[in-house]
């Protein structure tokens, strides 16, 4: 066919020379050298320390690599090991990450799986090289909760009250199984033989042997949690008491124990026990979940707090994320800290005024439209409870103000790991590896922010 027309040469069987140094494949303020020059100046002496040569075999991938594939990964939104397997062989990035090696998949798990907790130290470290480069300003910080999937299904989850008729029921279908099994047995016998060895249970008896187990254990493990809850409260009723006595006031008398029976409708899943169900405040579905927290500072939307609760309520999460930031700053304290009206109560008011921490927490959901321009009297004030003082004070311009840059400061932190990042699910199972793998996705965030500002690793 003629045509006038130039096309670019197009031959897929020419054999090309590549450069030999893979450093050349990428732009020099590729996001890989980046990740390579930070892993070089993090302390990995735990995760060395977990290898002694004793085994013999084939000698392991080093730990360096490794624990830069997995921050390279965090960054990207690739966090499946099979994913980074693949990834290896044909996006040139981790390629030049790995120095053209090809970790499997089990490998991959396996190391993450074996050094979650050293993994998830590495935030701490990361956090300290954002506060060298001048990325934390603790001026305003914002706290804020998302829901994070588990590496569960919903529907995988039974219900305390439906448990006694699941047991009931399986226990009579096992029964019937059995009794089949012996009558197939006594027709073998009678063909075969007394004496001839038969096949193991029938898959169908097998599978429901080991869903009654589930069911008994998970029903134990709700009851031994509630009997707890309930020995907790009596423990704080107690202790309660003793000081209204201290202070000559009457003990209070309550008219029942606490309830240490589970509620009917308490749940537990059986591939994840420790997650729960949450509503999900994007698709307003119930999902089972984790409640991920983080605690960002204003100045470049950096992470200095990071923890998972079991509990879809914030209320709880002030003490407990106020003291891991204090700890992670070596003892400073922002000047000022907002929440939402879900972290909103007279105790955390209380516990922030003692931090001498500038609290601006949401009484109640925000309205949209114009603020009232009344606030309390100054006389009111005086006598006011702290929730009337917490509301009279974000009518103030500088409360609305402070309380208004809230969203700006976490909710798009949330966004990038979960929208942009594509991390809205959990790899890892159980409370503790979760929380680990939370850490090191807040590590990988930071890396970012750290990335982006143009900060750079000092030459040795």
């Amino acid at each position: 066919m003629n045509t006038a027309t130039q096309f670019r040469p197009f031959q897929p069987g020419q054999m090309l020379l590549l450069p030999p140094d893979m450093r050349d494949w990428l732009p020099d303020d590729h996001l890989v050298y980046f990740i390579l020059d930070v892993v070089r100046e993090l302390d990995l002496s735990e995760i060395y320390a977990a290898y002694n040569g004793d085994k013999g075999g084939q000698p392991p991938f080093n730990p360096h690599m490794m624990v830069g594939l997995l921050l390279y990964g965090y960054c990207v939104g690739t966090v499946s090991s099979r994913k980074i397997e693949k990834a290896t062989q044909e996006q040139v990035p981790f390629r030049v990450l790995t120095a053209d090696q090809h970790p499997d998949h089990d490998t991959i798990a396996e190391f993450r799986r074996r050094h979650i907790v050293a993994l998830s130290g590495l935030f701490l470290q990361v956090l300290r090289l954002c506060r060298e480069a001048g990325l934390v300003r603790l001026g305003h910080v914002a706290l804020d909760g998302t829901k994070v999937r588990a590496n569960a299904s919903k529907h995988k989850a039974m219900s305390y009250g439906r448990m006694d008729g699941k047991i009931a029921e399986l226990e009579e279908q096992i029964r019937q199984l059995m009794k089949e099994a012996e009558s197939a047995d006594q027709a073998e016998d009678v063909r075969h033989g007394k004496g001839v060895r038969g096949d193991e249970l029938p898959d169908e008896l097998r599978f429901r042997q080991r869903r009654l187990e589930k069911i008994r254990q998970a029903k134990a493990a709700l009851e031994a949690q509630a009997k707890q809850k309930a020995a907790d409260e009596q423990a704080r009723r107690e202790q309660e008491n003793r000081r209204l006595e201290d202070d000559g006031d009457d003990p209070i008398k309550h008219r029942k124990d606490p309830d240490s029976k589970p509620r009917d409708k308490a749940q537990r899943n059986f591939t994840d026990p420790d997650s729960r169900i949450m509503k999900d405040g994007a698709s307003k579905a119930f999902e089972q979940c984790y409640n991920g927290q983080a605690v960002v500072d204003d100045k470049a939307q950096i992470i200095v707090a990071a923890d998972v609760t079991q509990q879809a309520n914030d209320k709880r999460q002030i003490e407990p994320m106020v003291s891991q930031m204090v700890e992670n700053l070596d003892g400073a304290t922002p000047d000022a800290l907002s929440a939402d009206s879900g972290y909103f109560s007279e105790e955390n008011v209380n516990l922030l005024d003692e931090r001498r921490i500038d609290g601006y927490i949401a009484v109640d959901r925000q309205k949209h439209g114009p603020p009232p321009d009344a606030s309390l009297p100054d006389e009111v004030v005086v006598g006011a409870t702290a929730k009337e003082r917490m509301a009279a004070k974000l009518r103030t311009d500088q409360g609305r103000a402070t309380y208004r840059m809230r969203k700006a400061i976490v909710e798009p932190v949330f966004g990038q790991i979960k929208s942009c990042r594509g991390l809205r699910r959990f790899l890892l199972r159980g409370l503790a590896k979760v929380r680990a793998e939370w850490r090191l996705i807040c590590a990988g965030h930071n890396l970012l922010k750290l990335f982006v500002s143009g900060w750079a690793v000092k030459p040795a």
